[in-house]
């Protein structure tokens, strides 16, 4: 069973693309499985608006920021912004703005 699907926007799509085939891999690993199990250490919430695909692979904190959008009532997509490797505890809140505009501007359509 599929809690709900994924879509990445272009900027997700291009960090993604940059990742080296290994990680990439283990990136859509994690989104299927989170997709599938719904579990917060894969999937978490940052703030109101904004979650988080947590993946953790050779030592490198990847993240891509995501939000829901649940216009339409047959399917829940979870709309995937941008992605970053992380390098402090904190998610940085320049990626954190980056999102919300990105979502800002998604939702207007």
């Amino acid at each position: 069973m599929e809690y709900f699907k994924t879509i990445f926007l272009e900027s997700a799509a291009g960090f993604i693309k940059n990742l080296d085939a290994k990680t990439r891999k283990k990136v859509f690993y994690n989104i299927r499985l989170a997709e599938k199990s719904n579990d917060p250490k894969l999937f978490k919430k940052l703030t109101n608006d904004i979650w988080e695909f947590r993946v953790r692979f050779s030592n490198n904190q990847i993240r891509l920021l995501s939000f829901w959008d649940k216009r339409d009532n047959e399917n829940t997509l979870v709309i995937t912004t941008n992605g970053f490797v992380k390098k402090t505890q904190k998610t940085p809140k320049t990626e954190i703005n980056k999102a919300k505009k990105i979502r800002s501007e998604y939702l207007k359509y």
